[in-house]
């Protein structure tokens, strides 16, 4: 049993990043895959596996655990939970990445959201992408390849993840504790993303927000219907991102506040007003993620369904992602041709492109909405 055993359903990038740990590690590495594929996971074995007393990753170690703890000295994590990864953080690293490690092999860099580099982060991180320290190894992960600019994915070797199997997430959740019936279930339900497979295993409350989306083809009937039934996703996605980030954004400003002195309501201290307004920034920044991820989600959700009830007009075989909705997707295919069905598809999958691309929430959904009426 090694660190790599919790990268699932991904033997072949396993297999490489294992064996640069062991021989030729490299100086910049770009780890690419799907949403829910394991990247973190995959980068956070593979500079376990470069610190490693044994150089596998074994887990034990003290700088296995020293890693995974996220205290090793050697090892710089970057990321964001927020829109984007600016520059200052990229300028933190310049000097890092010149330096030789203390105690480890390596000195290593983990970027975990490439993706969200701004075009000047992006630009600062490329000199010591080009001239690194002597022992310094990059790792950065992206969703694909084209999400990361040319000048910095020309500098890394890449490896490239796959969505996982519903079996392999089954037998994941199966070794975790989770019974079979509701391993399978969540397994496809997740469509290959092991965290959200994870909720819908142990989380009541996301079965039943999932449930919510699929019965939206259901609440179309007219005009009226088709908005509030898109209103009632927006505000339920809003519900939902505002309970992830509330308690979180409460005790980083109570933190911040009784670090800069600001005890008292009404008190300003002179200089204390661009962290505070620091901090709210970044916590906008992460709300808006958290929403946009939370209606990604439901939106993928809504696609598959639609996708079940094409297969069955096509008399197409495979299995449903939805198999408790099947009944839904029957009907659906029964009064909805296989051309209109694909148009539906379309429609959800352009919602999911307008939010990502900035178009207010609401104004999005309640167009794919009325698409889903009238398609």
């Amino acid at each position: 049993m090694t660190l790599f055993d919790a990268v699932v359903g991904q033997p072949d990038a396993v297999a490489q990043l294992a064996g640069a740990a062991a021989g030729d590690s490299g100086h910049a590495w770009l780890v690419v895959g799907p949403a829910g594929s394991g990247r973190s996971v995959a980068a956070r074995a593979f500079t376990a596996a470069l610190q490693c007393e044994t150089r596998d990753a074994c887990g034990r170690c003290a700088a296995c655990r020293e890693v995974m703890a996220g205290t090793h000295p050697d090892v710089a994590a970057v990321s964001t939970e927020g829109l984007s990864l600016g520059v200052r953080a990229m300028r933190a690293l310049v000097p890092v990445a010149l330096s030789s490690p203390s105690v480890g092999r390596h000195r290593v860099i983990v970027v975990e959201d490439a993706d969200r580099l701004t075009e000047t982060a992006a630009n600062v991180l490329l000199k010591p992408l080009e001239e690194p320290g002597e022992a310094t190894v990059f790792v950065l992960c992206a969703p694909s390849t084209e999400d990361v600019l040319p000048t910095i994915r020309s500098r890394c070797r890449l490896v490239t993840l796959r969505i996982p199997s519903v079996a392999a997430v089954a037998e994941l959740l199966v070794a975790e504790g989770v019974d079979h019936d509701t391993a399978s279930f969540a397994a496809a339900a997740g469509q290959g993303h092991v965290g959200r497979a994870r909720r819908l295993a142990r989380d009541e409350g996301a079965r039943e927000r999932r449930a919510a989306v699929l019965r939206l083809p259901q609440e179309l009937g007219s005009v009226a219907t088709a908005l509030q039934a898109a209103a009632g996703l927006v505000t339920a996605a809003d519900e939902e991102s505002a309970a992830m980030s509330g308690e979180r954004d409460a005790a980083e400003t109570a933190s911040l506040r009784e670090a800069l002195g600001l005890g008292v309501r009404g008190v300003t201290v002179r200089g204390t007003a661009g962290a505070v307004k620091e901090l709210e920034a970044e916590q906008r920044s992460r709300a808006t993620r958290a929403r946009r991820d939370v209606l990604d989600r439901a939106l993928v959700d809504l696609a598959a369904l639609y996708r079940d009830a094409l297969l069955i007009a096509l008399h197409v075989g495979g299995a449903p992602v939805h198999a408790d909705q099947a009944d839904v997707a029957a009907e659906l295919a029964r009064t909805v041709t296989a051309e209109a069905l694909l148009r539906r598809i379309d429609a959800v999958l352009g919602c999911r492109e307008a939010i990502e691309a900035n178009v207010a929430p609401l104004l999005a959904v309640e167009a794919m909405a009325l698409a889903l009426r009238t398609g």
